[in-house]
């Protein structure tokens, strides 16, 4: 593998002299620019990086810096989020626009410095501002240290499949309208995998083709770069066996089918031992709730060497949108490795005990027409996180006034029963709210989805931290019993977990990272609603428990 990897970073800076590596620092460039594409049924200017959609894959190591330059060409603001990374003491670089940083603005750039410490893995980068993710994505690819292997046996080769959503209009004027009438925005009108829907979509798209040899174990980085939907994955006529999600190592077991959730990512091992022939790849919507999604299956093809291209296909179906079973069996299998090597640090204690309500409500809109005059808004604990204009972390560094309160509720402004009937006021209250974390605190944080309008999972995603699954189940959260219940010897660790359609999930996690940290339903409309607040965890003691000053080429608003 490394041998591969060394002449893959040969290629790169060979023709490609802004990618280069140096010793354990690693330099890329981004240029964020807007390209013509006719891939899929329409001809439009999407915002791309270095004009690919997907974008270039950032390889790494355990250990290394990376150095990224992101140079702004388009009209729109830009900042770029690295997924899944921990960011230890370098929030400047996480990326989330106006938590982290002001936005790179129009022909200007900036320089994102972090340090991978004890990550290893298939992260993903994405742009973090407006829709702009739609386009604006691809995978991060973590390698073990030299020399340290991987606790399964090492496959063949080592495939990126990133699977997507496309609009055929600008994803930009498709929001703006929601916003303006007040209603959801339309469903996108095609899934990908690898930036193609496949030669089942009503467009010309052969789509994408994992080439494969006979007896030889192939290992997929699959990552979810979709803006609003959770995906099935599978391959007709394969075992999958998952082998690491949102890049920690998991207990290996097999299944033909796994649930994937934006922003999340699943290392699976794939033998190739069916003799020859070409096998279908699908992605397909899962949605439990009564909502509407886009219906299109994503189709690639497995495509055996030596097998001809007039060979027939073998098909699988995709699972219903709304096989809760199927996403239940996948989720309930996850485990930590938990080994000697590669414990679970699970918080056996908890220092502070947070419940949160995950939901959608209804505001007064004069201006929305085709709301009658109101507006689909989301929230946490019944407050709809309004952005600021001023980055939350610069305010807090350089305590400036006025930006933001540290006062957001550690449980429900408002009680009901979050999974039975409806509260007869669905209005929110607003505001820019942060929950203060003392450094070093063990946080214990239920989840919980409620039935305002409709219940439906919600992808949570954590900035600046790992946590633990100790727990999920449908229905309300029963404080007296369910913890009885919970995992605290190897649950999953991730940075991204679905909060289960009128249900709830319990996670624990070390407020070890001194920062401001975004929480957030990685469901891209939620988010623009105000399905979103932020931690704010203090300095510990000394230098190195302490957030780093910020950079001299931070952007400003």
């Amino acid at each position: 593998m490394e041998l591969n990897l060394l002449r893959l970073f040969f290629f790169i800076a060979c023709f490609c002299p802004t990618i280069m590596v140096e010793g354990l620092v690693r330099r890329y460039k981004f240029d964020v620019v807007m390209k013509n594409t006719s891939r899929l049924c329409s001809s439009k200017p999407i915002v791309t990086v270095n004009g690919k959609s997907p974008g270039p894959t950032l390889y790494a190591r355990e250990d290394d810096t990376v150095l990224i330059r992101v140079v702004n060409h388009v009209k729109y603001n830009v900042s770029i989020h690295w997924h899944g990374i921990r960011q230890l003491r370098t929030g400047w670089a996480d990326g989330p626009a106006y938590i982290t940083q002001c936005p790179i603005r129009p022909g200007h750039n900036y320089l994102y410095n972090f340090t991978i410490t004890g990550q290893r893995g298939t992260l993903l980068w994405h742009a973090h501002i407006l829709w702009l993710r739609a386009t604006v994505h691809g995978a991060i690819v973590i390698l073990p240290k030299i020399g340290v292997p991987y606790p399964f046996p090492k496959p063949h080769k080592e495939v990126v499949v990133v699977l997507g959503e496309w609009w055929k209009s600008d994803v930009e004027a498709v929001i703006n309208e929601a916003i303006k009438s007040g209603l959801a925005p339309n469903v996108s009108d095609a899934h990908t995998i690898n930036g193609h829907p496949g030669p089942l979509s009503k467009c010309s798209s052969q789509g994408f083709k994992l080439s494969v040899e006979v007896g030889k174990t192939y290992m997929l980085r699959i990552i979810n770069a979709a803006l609003n939907e959770e995906l099935f994955f599978k391959i007709a006529g394969h075992q999958l066996t998952v082998v690491e999600v949102d890049a920690t190592y998991v207990k290996p077991f097999k299944t033909d089918t796994i649930v994937i959730a934006p922003g999340q990512t699943t290392n699976v091992l794939i033998s190739a031992n069916q003799g020859s022939g070409k096998y279908m790849v699908i992605a397909s919507p899962f949605m439990d709730a009564p909502i509407a999604v886009d219906n299109t299956t994503a189709t690639a093809t497995l495509h055996y060497s030596g097998t001809l291209a007039t060979s027939s296909t073998s098909f699988v179906s995709s699972p219903p949108k709304n096989a809760t079973p199927v996403a239940n069996k996948f989720v309930d299998s996850l485990r930590s490795l938990n080994s000697q090597k590669y414990p679970a640090k699970v918080p056996l204690s908890v220092d502070q005990s947070l419940f949160f309500t995950i939901g959608l409500g209804v505001n007064p809109c004069p201006s929305c027409k085709a709301g009658n005059g109101s507006r689909v808004v989301a929230d946490i604990n019944n407050v709809t996180f309004v952005m600021p204009t001023t980055a939350l972390l610069q305010a807090h560094f350089f305590n400036i006034k006025g930006v933001f309160t540290t006062d957001f509720p550690g449980s429900p402004l408002v009680v009901f029963n979050y999974t039975g009937k409806q509260p007869t006021n669905l209005q929110t209250v607003s505001g820019t709210k942060l929950y203060r974390l003392p450094y070093n605190a063990t946080v214990q944080l239920i989840l919980q989805d409620t039935g305002m309008i409709s219940p439906e999972n919600h992808p949570i995603h954590l900035h600046g931290f790992n946590f633990f699954v100790v727990g999920k189940g449908i229905g309300n959260f029963d404080s007296k019993n369910d913890p009885n219940k919970f995992n605290l010897v190897d649950p999953v660790e991730r940075n991204t977990i679905s909060v289960p359609s009128g249900g709830w999930v319990a996670i624990r996690f070390r407020a070890d990272n001194p920062g401001v940290w975004f929480l957030h339903c990685h469901l891209e409309v939620h988010t623009t609603w105000g399905l979103k607040m932020a931690f704010l965890v203090d300095n510990g003691k000394g230098p190195n428990q302490s957030l780093l000053p910020p950079p001299k080429d931070l952007p400003k608003c």
